[in-house]
């Protein structure tokens, strides 16, 4: 009996044809956030707490430190080391405080070393989301003595660190994945950012473009929710007089606004932005290059920093700290021209030297700095608008170009301001300096550093062509089958003759019925076959316990399975029917939705075309392209050979 369903063709190839659907699809949803979100809420509200504090702690650090330097006073309310009196003896603070965070570097941890958020991106990327405690403390306290001594820095990108690194530190205290660590990270950032400035959209926005690598509502929810904590937070610590109130920036209303002049005139400085993102990126890795050449140890480099920040400050105080008033006084047009340029090229030098020497300070603030210095200047040139349009302009355009976060830039911009007549010359400004700053930077000032340590950072966040592709679509249909009762001998030489293995990969085992029994992997034939082991029928070596999967499962369910179970190929089965074999998918499946993705960012074509008469008649008509390229051959196309 066996011989006999052998010897039929049929039971060895068949065909099967699985194109109809199931109701499961219309249950799938847009999103994936899972319901389990919901028990990250309350470590949630804790981080946008302690975000708001630990950044209030920092400004009042940082404060401290300028005011007992500078001023030889206790103070807790910020201020500029510009109108200090020492003199020449102002040079010594930068270099102490230089000194002081080498030295914290070199015996507490060399990650406090930069500006914050490349630290925070490699964490995510290849530190699972896990943060040393420590950070938590030294990482702020050496910001504060590095801009409280008069280091050209933002207080944001330790802040960003340091909130990022408790909300991480929380949640290694409880059994979370990386992903859940990865979440609490970046809403602590948010918290911070959002308690330092008032900005709390912009934190958000922040943290989706530079630092979730995703756009999931599982993420950007509670980053949300953190920064909305924060800032409501801000608001009482501003009530209570322990924080600057807000818009940060506050600036006049801008009659340019919508005009065509203004908007050809943010083109400009959108394009000036670009450039300006070349030469900051430039100047700060010059430096840090510049600096590895030096035969002296790398605890002793922010000294060397704070000694230029020193001798900067004597030709230009309003260089030193965090320089919010010299931006406040950017944009209300208090400053002269020869002052502009002062602060861009004092600032830009000190900035880039201090950053490249690797203290420890922010680069927002500096980068807003400079950015309306540049649109300070170009508002002399360009008509209409007012002095605080250009330095918006300016400021936002240099942001985005140094960042790649255009929105990020944009509605910073708007929040540090509250100037909401601006929103379309800005809208100009960010996304052309962002495209300039793409063209003609292969990585951006935040993520150079990472590529330095060896890790690759893809910013682009697309839908994953196997989120979007059904197993039906692309799995094999027909296959080459086998019965139990088959000899293995048999087996070989319909492998032999078969065109199709190389993409098989996999030979089901099936009754009369067509039911699956089991699976024989062909790597096991291949085996045998080199061993002379060829002995025996299908029954004896065929494995039981297979893992499939469903015509309806997306290939983004179907490469999870495969990776879980760590196999290459799956058996397609219905689901309401588990025996019913309706074929199988391969790794090199997986690959046809990717296939489908190239082809549309390749594949050029004409689609319509225009069509006159043979006679002038006024009138012409649209013609769907007569040339079609053929598509590229697919696995199921190709009919097995019957044994």
């Amino acid at each position: 009996m066996g011989t006999e369903k052998r010897s039929k063709p049929d039971d060895a190839v068949i065909g099967i044809d699985f194109r109809t659907r199931s109701g499961r699809e219309r249950k799938l949803g847009d999103f994936t956030t899972p319901v389990s979100i919901l028990k990250l809420l309350p470590l949630i509200l804790i981080v946008g707490a302690v975000g708001a504090f630990v950044a209030l702690i920092l400004v009042w650090l940082i404060a401290l430190i300028t005011n007992l330097l500078y001023y030889a006073r206790i103070d807790l309310h910020l201020v500029s080391p510009l109108n200090n009196g020492l003199g020449y003896w102002s040079v010594a603070i930068p270099v102490a405080g230089g000194i002081i965070v080498g030295l914290m570097a070199r015996y507490g941890s060399e990650r406090i070393r930069g500006h914050g958020i490349p630290e925070a991106m490699e964490t995510i990327l290849v530190g699972g989301s896990k943060v040393e405690p420590k950070l938590t403390i030294l990482k702020p306290l050496s910001s504060a003595v590095s801009i409280g001594t008069g280091g050209p820095f933002g207080a944001e990108g330790p802040i960003i660190l340091t909130g990022g690194a408790l909300g991480s530190v929380l949640a290694q205290f409880f059994k979370l994945s990386a992903i859940d660590r990865r979440c609490l990270l970046v809403a602590g950032a948010a918290a911070g950012m959002s308690g330092v400035f008032g900005t709390p959209v912009a934190a958000v926005l922040l943290g989706v473009e530079l630092l979730l690598f995703e756009w999931k509502p599982r993420s950007m929810v509670l980053a949300a929710i953190a920064s909305a904590v924060a800032d409501a937070l801000r608001h009482w610590f501003v009530s209570q007089g322990w924080m600057h109130g807000e818009p940060l920036f506050p600036v006049p209303a801008a009659p340019m606004a919508g005009g065509g002049t203004g908007v050809m005139d943010a083109l400009v400085v959108g394009v000036a932005g670009g450039l300006v993102a070349w030469i900051l990126t430039k100047a700060v890795y010059g430096a840090e290059d510049a600096f590895k050449k030096l035969p002296i140890h790398w605890v002793w480099w922010p000294a060397i920093g704070g000694l230029v920040i020193g001798i900067g400050g004597l030709i230009e105080p309003r260089s030193l700290g965090v320089g919010y008033d010299t931006i406040a006084d950017e944009l209300a047009g208090h400053l002269a021209l020869s002052t502009l340029v002062a602060i861009f090229v004092v600032k830009l030098i000190i900035w880039a030297i201090g950053l490249g020497s690797g203290t420890s300070g922010g680069i927002l603030a500096p980068i807003l700095m400079m950015g309306a210095a540049i649109g300070g200047l170009l508002g002399i040139a360009l008509p209409g608008g007012t002095p605080a349009d250009w330095a918006v302009l300016g400021m936002a355009s240099a942001l985005a170009g140094v960042t790649r976060s255009p929105f990020t830039a944009l509605v910073f911009s708007v929040e540090l301001t509250h100037d909401m007549d601006l929103f379309l010359p800005l809208l100009i400004s960010v996304t052309l300096a962002h495209l300039i700053s793409v063209l003609i930077l292969k990585r951006s000032i935040l993520t150079e550093k990472v590529a330095r340590r060896g890790f690759h950072v893809l910013r682009e966040y697309t839908v994953d062509p196997l989120d979007v592709v059904f197993a039906r679509e692309v799995m094999i249909t027909r296959l080459l089958t086998l019965h139990p009762e088959l000899e293995l001998t048999e087996v070989e030489q319909m492998l032999r003759k078969a065109s199709n293995m190389r993409y098989q990969r996999l030979l089901p085992v099936v009754d009369e019925q067509h039911q699956l029994l089991g699976a024989v992997p062909w790597q096991d034939m291949i085996e045998r076959a080199l061993n002379h082991q060829l002995t025996g029928q299908v029954r004896d070596i065929m494995r039981r316990d297979i893992v499939a999967t469903y015509p309806e499962e997306s290939l983004r369910e179907v490469a999870d399975r495969m990776a879980v179970h760590q196999v290459g190929v799956l058996p397609v089965v219905e689901r309401e029917a588990p025996h019913r074999l309706c074929g199988i998918i391969t790794q090199y499946n997986l690959l046809t939705a990717h296939q489908r993705m190239l082809q549309e960012e390749r594949k050029r074509e004409q689609v319509l075309h225009l069509s006159f008469p043979s006679y002038f008649s006024g009138h012409f008509f649209w013609s769907p392209s007569p040339h079609k390229e053929p598509l590229p051959p697919h696995p199921n196309d190709v009919p097995p050979r019957e044994p």
